[in-house]
C-alpha cells in the first residue's frame, strides 16, 4: 500500500484510499498542477514483474484515454515510476452500483431504463473502439451525486482477461455476470458484455443476482446449465417488454442475443412504452432447429451387383467374376464391423480410463474468501484440500480474521489432500496517521474521514463554544493529530466549534463607570470608554453603549460605552471668552477628555433614570 502524502510523477499527491481489486489498488490524490482530486489507480505489486501484464495494462489504458465520452471516466494520465504502473483518471464523487442497488431495495422503472441507457452507451463507444469490456459488473459502474452513470476499469478487465486466470480471483468475483461462453473457457466476444448487461438489468429490477452457489464454479456452470430466472416473478409489475430484454440479453446461445448493444437500447427504451404491453415473452431459436436423425446401422444398404449385369455374367459362365465381387463384398462388410467393434472398445476403454482418472482427479480450490478460519477449513476439507499453513495480511476490506485469500489462489486446481494450500487472513486494515483536521470545516473533515475508511458509525460530533474558532471550525480532535490509527476501527470524536460564547448585554443607560467596570467585567467583556457632552444625563453616568442594551455580544469583545461629559457648553450663555474657547468642541473620547471622577460622578439608581435606549 502507498502511504498517504506519498507523491507519484511529483505532481500526484495520495490523500486518501478508495480501495482495491483483483490488479489495482485505488488511491484519492490531488493534482497539485490543476488543483484538482484525481483517482490513482496503481498495479499491484505481485503484477509489477509481469511484463504482459504489464504491456498489457498500459496499451489498454493508452486505449481508454482515446473513450471521450460523459458516460465512461475520464483517462488523464498514465505513467510508471520505480517500475510502478500507474493510471490517473477522474474521481467520481458518489458511490458504486452494487452500492446503490443495495440502498435501494426498489428501484423505479424508468430509472432503470435510464441508467441501463447510460451504460449502453457507454459501451457501444467501447466496442466501436474495438475494446470488449469484459468484467461489467455493478463494482465497475459508478454513480455520481446527480445520478450520472460512469464505467471504469476498461484496461485493467482486459488486461486481467489475458493473463492466467490462476493468478488472481478477480474473475472469480466476477462470475456472477460471466457469460456461458466465457464458463465454457470460450474467448470473450461483444456479446459476452451484452450478457453481463443483460445480468446488471437482472439485478437493477430484483435486487439480487440469479445465480448463486457455494463456489464460482458451481455459480459459473449454473450460468449455462440453468435456466435464466422470470424477474417478474419477483415483480409482477414489471412488463412483459422489460423481462424480455433481460431474457434476450442473457441468452444461452450467442446467436439468440442482440446484435449490438444499439440494438438492445433500442429495445430498452421503449419496453415501457403502452403499446408494448402484450407483448409474448422471449423465446431462443438456436436451439429449436430440426434435429438430424441418424440413418440406423440396420438400414445401411451394402452396395451389391446389379440384377442384370448378374445374368449376363450367369450368360458369360463368368464364375470367378462373380466370386470375386462376392468376395469383396463380404470383405466389406468384415471391414466395417471390425472397425464399428474397434470403435466401441476403444471408446468403453476410454471412458473407464476417464472414470477411474475422475476418482483421483485434481480438485478445484473453492471461494473461501471472507469465511472465518474454521469456516474454511471445513470447507476445504469437505473439497479434500489440505491446509499447510496459515498466515496474517493487512487488507483494506476483508474484516479482520476473515480469509482474504489463498496460495495458490482460489480457482486453482491441485491434487487431492496435496498439502500445499495456505490461507492468508487478514489482520485488518493497516494503519495510517491521524491527519490533522483543527480548523478544518466538519463537513469536510467528515467527507475525508470516510474516504480513508472511517466508519460512519464511529465518527462522533461534540459541539462546543470557541473563541479561537469559528462556526462549524473543528477546534479539537481525538485521537490527536499524527497517532497511528487503524481506520476501521479507530472510533474518532470531533469538538465543532458554536462561535464564541455570548452574553446578553444590559441596559446601562445612567450607570456610574465604577459599577460599568464591575458589570463588564463579571460577564467577561472589556470596556472601551469614551465621553460626550449631553444635557440629558449627568455628568459622568451612561450616556449610551455600543452594542446597545439586550443584543448578542461574544464574550471577550470589547464594548464601547460614553459617559456624559457634563452640559453641552454651546448650551451654557457665555460669561466669558474662556467660557467660549472652552466649549468649542461638543464631542469628545477619553483620549481627548478627561473623563469625570468618581467624587463628581452622581451614581444614579432612579429607575427612571434606566429607560432610555443605550
Amino acid at each position: 500500500m502507498i502511504s498517504i502524502g506519498t507523491k507519484i510523477g511529483q505532481r500526484y499527491e495520495i490523500i486518501g484510499n478508495i480501495g482495491s481489486g483483483g490488479m489495482a489498488n485505488v488511491y484519492l490524490a490531488r493534482d497539485l498542477i490543476l488543483n484538482r482530486e484525481v483517482a490513482v489507480k496503481v498495479l499491484r505489486f505481485d503484477f509489477q514483474n509481469d511484463q504482459d501484464a504489464i504491456r498489457r495494462f498500459q496499451r489498454e489504458a493508452l486505449a481508454a484515454t482515446e473513450m471521450v465520452h460523459p458516460n465512461i471516466v475520464s483517462v488523464y494520465d498514465v505513467g510508471e515510476e520505480n517500475n510502478m504502473q500507474y493510471i490517473v483518471m477522474e474521481y467520481v464523487k458518489g458511490t458504486d452500483l452494487k452500492r446503490y442497488i443495495k440502498d435501494q431495495p426498489t428501484i423505479p422503472l424508468e430509472t432503470v431504463v435510464d441508467i441501463m441507457g447510460q451504460i449502453l452507451s457507454a459501451i457501444s463507444l467501447a466496442h466501436q473502439h474495438q475494446i470488449i469490456h469484459r468484467d461489467l459488473k455493478p463494482q465497475n459502474v459508478l454513480v455520481d451525486q446527480d445520478g450520472t452513470v460512469k464505467i471504469t476499469d476498461f484496461g485493467i478487465a482486459i488486461a486481467l482477461s489475458e493473463t492466467s486466470l490462476t493468478q488472481t480471483n478477480t474473475l472469480l468475483g466476477s462470475v456472477h455476470y460471466l457469460s456461458p461462453e466465457q464458463a465454457r473457457g470460450g474467448m470473450a466476444t461483444r456479446q459476452s458484455d451484452i450478457y453481463a448487461l443483460g445480468i446488471i438489468l437482472y439485478e437493477l429490477l430484483t435486487g439480487s443476482v440469479p445465480f448463486e452457489g457455494e463456489s464460482a464454479v458451481s455459480i459459473a456452470l449454473k450460468h449455462f446449465q440453468n435456466e435464466m430466472p422470470s424477474v417478474r416473478s419477483k415483480n409482477p409489475n414489471i412488463p412483459q417488454a422489460l423481462e424480455n430484454v433481460v431474457l434476450k440479453a442473457t441468452a444461452k446461445e450467442i446467436t439468440d442475443r442482440y446484435k449490438s448493444v444499439n440494438e438492445m437500447y433500442a429495445d430498452i427504451r421503449t419496453s415501457l412504452s403502452p403499446e408494448r404491453a402484450n407483448e409474448a415473452p422471449f423465446m431462443p431459436t438456436a436451439m429449436m432447429e430440426e434435429t438430424i436423425m441418424m440413418q440406423p446401422l440396420d438400414e445401411v444398404q451394402i452396395p451389391s451387383v446389379p440384377e442384370d449385369s448378374n445374368k449376363q455374367v450367369y450368360q458369360d459362365d463368368d464364375d470367378d467374376e462373380l466370386d470375386d465381387v462376392k468376395k469383396k463384398s463380404k470383405r466389406g462388410l468384415k471391414i466395417f464391423f471390425a472397425l464399428l467393434g474397434l470403435a466401441i472398445l476403444v471408446g468403453g476403454g476410454l471412458f473407464f480410463i476417464g472414470q477411474k482418472q475422475n476418482k483421483n482427479s485434481d480438485v478445484v480450490i473453492p471461494d473461501i474468501t471472507g469465511k472465518t478460519e474454521a469456516q474454511a477449513r471445513k470447507i476445504l476439507k469437505e473439497s479434500n484440500i489440505t491446509v499447510k499453513d496459515t498466515e496474517e495480511i493487512t487488507d483494506e476490506k476483508i474484516e479482520k480474521g476473515k480469509v482474504v485469500k489463498t496460495k495458490p489462489p482460489i480457482g486453482t486446481s491441485v491434487k487431492k489432500n496435496s498439502g500445499d494450500i495456505t490461507i492468508y487472513i487478514s489482520s485488518g486494515q493497516s494503519g495510517i496517521k491521524m491527519p490533522d483536521y483543527t480548523g478544518q470545516d466538519v463537513v469536510d473533515v467528515r467527507e475525508d474521514l470516510i474516504s480513508k475508511g472511517f466508519k460512519e458509525e464511529n465518527i462522533k460530533i461534540e459541539k462546543e463554544n470557541s473563541e479561537t474558532h469559528k462556526e462549524n471550525q473543528v477546534f479539537k480532535q481525538s485521537p490527536k493529530a499524527n497517532r497511528e490509527v487503524i481506520p476501521a476501527e479507530a472510533k474518532v470524536i470531533l469538538y465543532v466549534s458554536e462561535g464564541a460564547e455570548t452574553v446578553v448585554l444590559e441596559n446601562m443607560y445612567g450607570y456610574s463607570r465604577n459599577r460599568v467596570e464591575t458589570y463588564l467585567d463579571s460577564v467577561g467583556l472589556i470596556l472601551n470608554p469614551g465621553s460626550e457632552y449631553t444635557n440629558d444625563v449627568p455628568q459622568g453616568q451612561v450616556y449610551y453603549t455600543v452594542p446597545g442594551g439586550g443584543e448578542q455580544v461574544p464574550k471577550g469583545s470589547r464594548v464601547t460605552v460614553v459617559f456624559s461629559a457634563g452640559k453641552d457648553p454651546s448650551t451654557i450663555p457665555s460669561s466669558s471668552s474662556s467660557s467660549s474657547s472652552s466649549s468649542s468642541s461638543s464631542t469628545t473620547t477619553e483620549s481627548s477628555v478627561t473623563p469625570p471622577t468618581e467624587e463628581s460622578t452622581v451614581d444614579s439608581e432612579d429607575p427612571t433614570q434606566n429607560s432610555g435606549n443605550s
